[in-house]
Formats: C-alpha cells, sequence, structure tokens
C-alpha cells in the first residue's frame, strides 16, 4: 500500500534590506556628511538640503544584491537604466583586435544620476581585454559619444569562446571611470567590474548569432536583464 504521508516541503525566504553603499562612494558620503555639519553651523536653515544631498551621495553609490540568470547562452545587461539604442555599428578600433572588423548590433543603455551606477560582465569567463581612452564629455545620449567621449573598453571571452565587448562611456556630469578588473581575470556572469561616476552611458557588442531580448525604451537591471540569448527569437526595436 503506497504511503499517504506528504514530502516535506522545502521552502526559502529572502528578505529585502538597504543596499550597501560600494566602497569607492564611502568617502563622498563622508565629504557630503562633513559639509552637512558645516553647513549647519552656519545657518540651520541648511540642515535639511544637505541632509537630503548626504542621502542622494549614499544611493548615488548604492550596490544592490542581484540575482543573475544561468545559462550560457544568455548575456545580460552591465548596467541599469534605460535602452535608448539598438543598431549595427562598426566596432570601435580599439576592439578590432578581439572582436574583428565586421560590424555588430550595439545595444545602448543609458544610466541617469539615479540609476545604480555599479556595471557588471555580461557573461562569464575571462577578460581578455582592457582599453582606458580620455576624451571629451558630450552628452552621453549622443551616438558621437561612443567615439569622442572618455571611455573604458571590456572585452571577454566566455567558456564556448564567444567574446563578448562592452564599454563604460562618460558623459555630461561623470567625470571619473573606475575599473575592478584587468586583463586575464576570471569573472562570473553579472560580477562587478567597474563604475562611472554621476551619470553616463554603457555600449554591449553583440555578435551575430546573438539576438538582442531587449526593446528600445526598455529599463535594463545590470546582471539580471536578459540582454542577448544565444540563437533567440528577434524581437522588435532594432534599427538597422
Amino acid at each position: 500500500m503506497p504511503s499517504l504521508e506528504k514530502p516535506p516541503v522545502v521552502t526559502t525566504t529572502v528578505k529585502w534590506r538597504f543596499p550597501a553603499v560600494h566602497p569607492e562612494g564611502r568617502k563622498y558620503v563622508l565629504i557630503a556628511g562633513g559639509l552637512t555639519l558645516l553647513a549647519t553651523l552656519i545657518t540651520k536653515i541648511l540642515f535639511w538640503p544637505f541632509v537630503g544631498l548626504c542621502i542622494w551621495v549614499a544611493a548615488f553609490f548604492r550596490d544592490p544584491i542581484r540575482t543573475t540568470p544561468q545559462g550560457d547562452d544568455l548575456i545580460v545587461a552591465p548596467a541599469d537604466g534605460l535602452v535608448t539604442m539598438i543598431q549595427r555599428v562598426p566596432i570601435p578600433r580599439e576592439l578590432t583586435g578581439e572582436l574583428g572588423t565586421t560590424p555588430m548590433v550595439r545595444v545602448s543603455i543609458f544610466m541617469s544620476v539615479f540609476d545604480v551606477h555599479i556595471n557588471r560582465t555580461p557573461i562569464a569567463g575571462t577578460i581578455r581585454q582592457v582599453v582606458y581612452i580620455s576624451g571629451k564629455f558630450l552628452n552621453a545620449d549622443l551616438d558621437k559619444a561612443s567615439d569622442e567621449n572618455e571611455r573604458q573598453h571590456f572585452v571577454v571571452e566566455g567558456r564556448d569562446g564567444r567574446k563578448i565587448g562592452f564599454t563604460q562611456i562618460a558623459g555630461l556630469v561623470a567625470r571619473r571611470i573606475v575599473g575592478f578588473v584587468k586583463p586575464g581575470d576570471m569573472v562570473a556572469a553579472g560580477q562587478r567590474v567597474g563604475l562611472i561616476r554621476f551619470g553616463s552611458r554603457v555600449d554591449v557588442y553583440l555578435p551575430d548569432d546573438v539576438t538582442p531580448q531587449v526593446t528600445l525604451g526598455q529599463r535594463s537591471v545590470a546582471g539580471e536583464t536578459v540582454l542577448g540569448r544565444v540563437g533567440g527569437r528577434p524581437v522588435t526595436g532594432i534599427a538597422q
């Protein structure tokens, strides 16, 4: 006679918590706190505006925990923000040594000053290239910002040999690009690789066998949103 006893139910819970402030931003929070104290000593009227400044600085450098979808066929978003461009473009000359010269689909993600600015690797693998280029500070929404602004290129090679290039681009307000990895480093999908201070953009270059899984105007979440899929179904919003 079969047992009528029910199998045990395994449950797990996830509790929400305030995101930590990334170590790169803690000194700025301290500076904002010092300014708040100084302003308050001058006049109490400035207390609340400067408290708001402290909160904004802490929020800007927030570093939330992300749960990255697993799969060798997935390319995840490297940045939080708005998908502003999806178009086939020539490869930046700094990346042609690793990615070749054939044009690729570029997905551009614009980060406002209210977005999380920690950037993450789109795939697991080995960092093959990190190239920093000094440049201008044009509006990151402009197409020419990819070629003229201060920027930092990355190429990561997956276990299957597929290479994904992505670029941190400074903007009007952003004046500092920070990288956390170097060539030869092994990274997991969604691992933190850098940040850009105070508003900017990240471009991702997708090989021809990778189909974008986002559309223009969509908001992406770094390390969680599936940006592209190997052999996936096409989606609308691609400008050829």
